[in-house]
């Protein structure tokens, strides 16, 4: 055995301070952007409430499932993604840090994204995007060139905020995953529920909320012979439970020896989708009262999945509602804090890793992943070639 890796041997590692705490902090992993803005334009158009049908099969067959063998994986082995697998075969070091990889290259967009969101709360108290919210998005906020173009210039309206996201979540890393992953996942996860509560109640009391519920629980049961629509709904599962990236394993791996890991998968991965189906409901409920406002069809309306539905499609909707402003905060609050969540999960595999690895204790961890990630992400998302940059 390598002598980098004897020290991390001999290192006590931490552990969640109970089962309670793990659970939300699994739970906050999983629920994250996809499940806003990915799971009910992906339902929408492959089938609508027929699209149910694929996507429990696929949580019941491959997403708890796996989600329990990431759970054993990380519980028995007790350690990252590479030292598991390490202790399973010297050989599998490898696989392990190709999930470290894969982690890291989505952290540096994925705070991006949390940036945004962080500005779009204040955003909507005056609704600053005017008339024209995907102008707005693109030119005015974001400052986007062609999509031939690369820009090494800087934006200020996302260089701030990215740097505010990075420092958040850095320093919450630093103190470690009981005093640090736990304790956040304990307020922010909470503070989620309540706030995307309200706004679904606020939503569905709008003008043509049923005819958008309508419209996203329709069953199109023709649907269900094609292929894509199964692979979307087996998409969507690992998407939004963070199965195979390594990272429930990590979780696990965190747990005091004798735990249950067999019930906690259990209630994470339906507590999951639960929140999906409910963020249907309130996106669709928002989405029908846009289309009866403009007196057209719910199929009729652009941008329903994706960046363009939170930052073009919602500023529409909030512009044309009564107590816009609440709305818009609510909202875009919920997308900072589900995105934090998920994120915290991330920056653990590879901060985790480096901890097993080298035997450094959180904060100098934080410090060697933190600094080079910030910059990269930066250099990356924060220029006006960003949102091009985060497409490839």
């Amino acid at each position: 055995m390598s002598t980098a890796a004897s020290p991390a041997k001999r290192r006590t590692r931490d552990t969640w301070t109970s089962q309670t705490g793990f659970l939300m902090a699994a739970i906050g992993s999983a629920i994250g952007l996809g499940n806003i803005w990915r799971f009910p334009g992906v339902a929408y158009t492959n089938g609508g409430g027929a699209f149910l049908v694929p996507y429990l099969v696929a949580l019941l067959f491959a997403g708890i499932p796996i989600l329990w063998l990431e759970y054993a994986v990380g519980h028995k082995f007790r350690g990252t993604p590479p030292w598991a697998f390490r202790r399973m075969n010297a050989k599998g070091e490898f696989l392990g840090w190709l999930c470290v990889f894969i982690c890291f290259v989505i952290i540096t967009y994925y705070a991006a994204v949390v940036a945004w969101s962080g500005s779009y709360v204040f955003y909507s108290i005056t609704e600053a995007w005017g008339e024209d919210s995907q102008t707005f998005f693109l030119s005015s906020f974001l400052g986007t060139v062609g999509s031939d173009e690369f820009s090494w210039t800087p934006v200020a309206a996302v260089a701030i905020p990215l740097v505010l996201v990075w420092a958040c979540i850095l320093l919450i890393a630093s103190f470690g995953v009981a005093r640090g992953v736990e304790k956040a996942n304990k307020i922010f996860l909470p503070l989620l529920v309540v706030l995307f509560l309200a706004l679904v109640v606020r939503a569905l009391f709008l003008p043509g909320a049923l005819e958008g519920l309508s419209a996203f629980f329709t069953p199109n049961w023709s649907s269900l012979a094609q292929p894509k629509v199964w692979l979307a709904a087996f998409a969507q599962i690992f998407f939004s439970l963070s199965v195979g990236f390594g990272i429930m394993l990590t979780y696990a791996s965190y747990l005091q020896k004798k735990s249950n890991v067999t019930g906690t998968a259990l209630v994470a991965g339906f507590a999951n989708s639960s929140f999906e189906i409910l963020a249907g409901i309130g996106v669709f409920s928002a989405l029908g009262f846009m289309a009866h406002s403009q007196g057209i069809a719910v199929s009729e309306l652009k941008g329903l999945t994706g960046p363009i539905l939170s930052f073009v499609t919602f500023p529409k909707i909030i512009s044309m509602m009564p107590g816009g402003p609440l709305f818009g905060v609510l909202f875009f609050s919920s997308l900072v804090l589900a995105g934090i969540t998920s994120l915290l999960s991330l920056l653990q595999v590879v901060s985790g890793a480096i901890q097993d690895k080298f035997a450094l204790t959180p904060v100098k961890a934080s410090l060697v992943m933190g600094i080079p990630t910030t910059i990269i992400s930066l250099a990356l998302f924060a220029t006006r070639s960003g949102l091009n940059t985060l497409d490839i």
